[in-house]
């Protein structure tokens, strides 16, 4: 007996029990749209994330702080004030290094009229824009003036000049930061983000005010200490070459012997970024490929009911002459008809999933689920192997009943 004929001899046998086959296929259909929808998902929150960060730039080292101890228990990156604005100026020499841009960070309150938010508040210097790819998109940033005059203006982030003025221009106008009034030069354009890292929820102001108006940032080596020196590359294949001299040059300045700071690449935030993703991504996929394995053992049970309920049959047709490797191909055949048929169904429901839930918004990110062809090869191939798989025991048991027997069954 051949493939087509044993398909045909399949497709009949499970339309005469049309509910039972539907239900049967229910838990490979499910399995494969939960496979395919999820592993989407994760691919475009990964896409998401990945093109956030390369908004930034690939070519950006960043220079922070070392971390404290207290007991012997050490503290987070960061937490040690071991960096000054003197620090970033000694670097702007290094060879391969394109920009130097020092930051302050903090919190503060932001009050305009009846209306107040928090945001996060970077003290920055005129680099700033080309060192983190950053654009204005109305008025102006921060100048030198700004900086040598420790003046108070600040430029806004798209989403919180949308909150503070919704029906009015930003530019001139005055906002209060914790209590200290500053004057709008100027917004940016939108880049996009997640929650309080959300780069549009930030606020601009020089770096002379922040560390002397809003933030007690200490005092290191008898400088203002800063939070982080972002360094554009002229080329990012100059990373481990420049990280080198960074160091030698701090090491030198701090008259340390081990490191006070740490220095960590762009690319390195898009490896972990990644990595995350792609584990979360592998563990959704695990977890709809359980149903897959639940429809499976459903197809083993109603095929072993099939071989109980056709025994007269599988005898019959043995007598006439059915080989058992005929037996064996029959009801393997139809086990992979039912898996095959769920898999299609599901792949179409799976895809229509991700697409209704297309542009899912998560903060100010858009998530676009990404269906590729390799989630539907895998989804298929999987859901046919499983069909094999849960169907070989009951086609086995089938090909091995004796002719006699089954003849006699009852």
């Amino acid at each position: 007996m051949n493939i087509l004929e044993s398909a045909r001899i399949a497709t009949r046998a499970l339309t005469a029990n049309k509910l039972r086959a539907g239900l049967t296929m229910l838990g490979i259909i499910i399995g494969v749209a939960a496979v395919i929808a999820l592993v989407s998902i994760g691919r475009g929150a990964e896409k998401a994330i990945t093109e956030q960060i390369e908004s930034v730039g690939t070519n950006l080292l960043y220079v922070r702080p070392g971390a404290t101890s207290s007991g012997g228990v050490q503290s987070a990156e960061g937490s040690a004030a071991t960096l000054t604005l003197e620090d970033g100026e000694a670097l702007q020499d290094i060879e391969g290094i394109e920009g130097v841009a020092p930051e302050v960070n903090s919190f503060g309150q932001m009050v305009a009229g009846g209306i107040n938010t928090n945001a996060r508040v970077t003290g920055v210097t005129p680099d700033f824009t080309t060192v983190r790819n950053f654009n204005v998109a109305s008025g102006e940033f921060i100048s030198e003036a700004n900086i040598t005059g420790k003046s108070l203006v600040v430029v806004l982030g798209s989403t919180v000049a949308s909150t503070l003025f919704p029906d009015q221009d930003p530019i001139d106008q005055t906002v209060r930061i914790n209590n200290v009034p500053f004057k709008v030069i100027g917004v940016m354009e939108s880049k996009g983000g997640t929650g309080v890292q959300s780069q549009d929820s930030q606020v601009f102001v020089p770096i002379t005010t922040a560390q002397t108006r809003l933030s007690n940032t200490g005092r290191f080596r008898g400088g203002n200490s800063i939070s982080t020196i972002n360094i554009k590359l002229a080329d990012a294949s100059l990373g481990d070459q420049v990280t080198e001299e960074i160091g030698n040059i701090l090491r030198e300045r701090h008259n340390v012997s081990e490191d006070d700071f740490a220095v960590t690449s762009q690319e390195d935030v898009l490896s972990a970024a990644t990595s995350v993703t792609d584990t979360l991504t592998i563990f959704l996929g695990g977890v709809a490929a359980i149903s897959l394995f639940v429809g499976g053992i459903g197809i083993m049970n109603i095929m072993l009911v099939s071989v109980t309920e056709r025994t007269r049959e599988i005898g019959i047709r043995k007598a006439v002459g059915a080989k058992r490797r005929d037996i064996l191909m029959q009801f393997l055949t139809e086990a992979t008809v039912l898996s095959v048929l769920g898999g299609a169904i599901g792949t179409a429901i799976g895809w229509t999933i991700a697409s209704v839930m297309g542009n899912v918004s998560i903060g100010s990110t858009t998530v676009t689920p990404s269906v590729d062809l390799s989630a539907v090869l895998l989804a298929v191939v999987f859901s046919i192997g499983v069909g094999l798989f849960f169907g070989s025991y009951p086609a086995f048991r089938a090909s091995a009943l004796r002719p006699i027997q089954a003849l006699r069954y009852e």
